[in-house]
Parts: structure tokens; C-alpha cells; sequence
């Protein structure tokens, strides 16, 4: 069964999601979170040049598909296209899980509706529905 670790609400606006400066991992043992995680999945919506780099320069591993007009673009420049980004489709895969969580947080007609005016109020509505999920037997 999946469970939720952290939540992030973040304004979906503009060409850089904030969402990769925003990460918090949080340590077992307590203490400051890490801003850098072991491993980071996204999908299409996240494979632009600049938020790839951003992934490089900070070192995080990250599997990202590539979209088809990059690609295709990537094959039309050849050899100076560069290589094409890794990716490991048995982790992109996995990916789902943290689908199939959100949409069992959405179960919860406060969480599905976002009628709350406020973010931190909507963060403790969702935060209430993790609970509960966490608490079901």
C-alpha cells in the first residue's frame, strides 16, 4: 500500500515548474529535510532543457521521458543533437503509485474540490485526508 511522505502545494504558472526548488525530503531520524533526493520521476510535462540541466547541476538521478517532437528534433540535429536522456521504463512505471494515491486522496470530496481560498488551510485538508487513509485499516 502506498503511502504519503510530503506534500508540496505549488501555483502551476509559468515556464519553470517551482516545484523542483521546492523539494523536502524528510530524514527518518528527524532533523533538517534533504533538498536533494536519491531519485526524482516525472512525466513529459517536466523534460524541458532547462529543467533537466537543473537536475544535472544539482546531481539528481531522474527519470524523465523524452517528448516526441524532442526527439524528433534531437535526431534531425544528428551528431550534434547529443545523446538521448536516459530513462528506465520499470521506474517510469512505478510512477503510478503516486497517481493511484492522489486519486485516493481525491476520494475526499475537500481535497477533490479545492473550495478552500487559502493554501495552508488546503494543505491541512489534504494533510487530514492523508491521515485517514494512513489510519484505515
Amino acid at each position: 500500500m502506498e503511502r504519503l511522505k510530503a506534500a508540496r502545494l505549488v501555483k502551476a504558472r509559468g515556464a519553470r515548474p517551482p516545484v523542483l526548488e521546492r523539494i523536502r525530503v524528510p530524514r527518518p531520524a528527524g532533523g533538517r529535510s534533504r533538498t536533494r533526493p536519491d531519485h526524482l520521476s516525472g512525466d513529459t510535462a517536466y523534460s524541458s532543457r532547462r529543467n533537466r540541466r537543473y537536475l544535472r547541476r544539482r546531481q539528481i538521478k531522474h527519470t524523465i521521458p523524452e517528448r516526441r517532437d524532442q526527439r524528433a528534433h534531437r535526431r534531425r540535429r544528428g551528431r550534434n543533437g547529443g545523446r538521448p536522456a536516459g530513462f528506465d521504463p520499470a521506474r517510469y512505471a512505478r510512477r503510478n503509485e503516486v497517481e493511484r494515491l492522489i486519486s485516493r486522496l481525491k476520494l475526499h470530496r475537500a481535497v477533490a474540490t479545492r473550495c478552500d481560498k487559502r493554501a495552508y488551510i488546503f494543505h491541512g485538508t489534504v494533510t487530514g485526508a492523508a491521515i485517514r487513509l494512513w489510519l484505515k485499516p
